[in-house]
């Protein structure tokens, strides 16, 4: 039985919307791709669901190649964006991506305010473009990351509402790996995700990271990131035991795999500007193996 057969799904334009959404996380979120596989079936497309919104949204705004101007994708974003959350509230939707997600949306009862979250960090990524404190910095990862956490709960199923507070701590710590690693990246972009006041702690200065030299300063800003990467990691991974015993090894992966860019990041020796780093293929499927098996036995 297929992914969509099993969770009930059966209409034919919204198996095409749902297929769609498979095909941007196949596609774009490999990691996240194959941390989904050790779901049950019926749980797998509403998970290709949320990532085919956020990443929807994303490409609007990052998209490099777009010939669009910052005011004509914050129009873009707001058009497409406003018409989703319309479309969640009244629970039908003729979007191409948007209407996988309503219905997942209405069957888990997810928040509306999540997707509000959502577009606001997206839309702050068209016009921010540096953070000057943690605290200030959090208000875009709430709603870039800690949402996408708090979506999936309902999804994987828990057994205590302490389960939200640690998915959105892992979310966090999700986000901010991601921003150790592509520092340089983002540079190209014009952003700078890594707080000013956490930079200037050690003697970083925007100017400093923009000469893209790997310094002794650097080194400890970037150790400084990883060590929080860890903190939130370990402080979420109780929450993990009260999810869905069936969708434990999903979130176990996952947490390895994207907290393990910070591992990465150090075996590059912390050069981020030169270097990209990534998940090893045998790393993957180091984690991979034993979360199938115990995800097996869990089913």
């Amino acid at each position: 039985m297929d992914e969509l057969t099993a969770a009930g799904i059966t209409d034919p334009e919204l198996r095409a919307s749902y297929a769609e959404c498979k095909r941007l996380n196949s596609l774009h979120g490999k990691t996240y791709y194959l941390a989904t596989l050790l779901l049950p079936k019926e749980k797998r497309p509403h998970v290709h669901a949320l990532y085919g919104f956020a990443r929807y949204a994303d490409e609007i705004v990052d998209d490099l190649a777009s010939t669009l101007t910052i005011p004509e994708k914050a129009a873009l974003l707001k058009e497409w964006g406003d018409g989703v959350l319309s479309d969640i509230k009244t629970g039908t939707s003729s979007d191409h991506i948007g209407r996988a997600l309503v219905d997942t949306v209405r069957r888990f009862d997810i928040s509306i305010s999540y997707f509000e979250a959502f577009l606001h960090s997206m839309t702050m990524d068209l016009s921010v473009t540096q953070y000057q404190t943690y605290d200030d910095l959090m208000e875009y990862v709430y709603g870039s990351a800690a949402v996408i956490g708090l979506q999936m709960v309902p999804i994987l199923g828990y057994s205590d509402s302490a389960a939200f507070a640690a998915a959105e701590k892992l979310g966090i710590a999700f986000q901010l790996a991601n921003f150790i690693r592509d520092v340089g990246e983002d540079l190209d972009r014009g952003r700078i995700y890594l707080p000013l006041e956490d930079l200037a702690t050690v003697g970083v200065t925007p100017e400093l990271l923009a000469e893209r030299k790997l310094t002794p300063e650097i080194r400890r800003a970037l150790e400084f990131q990883i060590a929080r990467v860890r903190r939130l990691q370990s402080e979420a991974s109780a929450g993990i035991e009260l999810l869905d015993p069936v969708s434990q090894p999903c979130i176990l992966a996952a947490s390895e795999l994207y907290c393990g860019i910070v591992d990465e990041v150090e075996k590059i020796n912390y050069e981020v500007f030169t270097k990209r780093a990534t998940t090893s293929t045998w790393r993957r499927l180091k984690v991979a193996g034993p979360a199938f098996a115990k995800a097996l036995r869990a089913r």
